[in-house]
């Protein structure tokens, strides 16, 4: 059984296969435990540039597991 993190009523299930680059995972996990989140939050609390997050953002939002605005971001339902 895969382990669930639990935020008010989000669950998470684990990263999805399709995702394969570190960067990405980590981007990935941060929106599942944490919901929203801006550019500038997931800059400061992943310790990674805002040029590198947009292009991870644009892939995982491709991929339809993840939605936004251009500025706030959170995984797909």
């Amino acid at each position: 059984m895969a382990p669930q993190l639990t935020q008010t009523s989000q669950q998470f299930d684990g990263i999805p296969a399709e995702i394969e680059a570190d960067g990405s995972k980590l981007v990935y996990l941060f929106l599942a435990a944490h919901g929203e989140s801006n550019v500038s939050e997931l800059s400061e609390s992943l310790g990674m540039t805002k040029l590198s997050l947009y292009s991870i953002l644009d892939t995982l939002t491709a991929k339809d597991l993840v939605e936004g605005d251009g500025w706030t971001f959170q995984t797909a339902a």
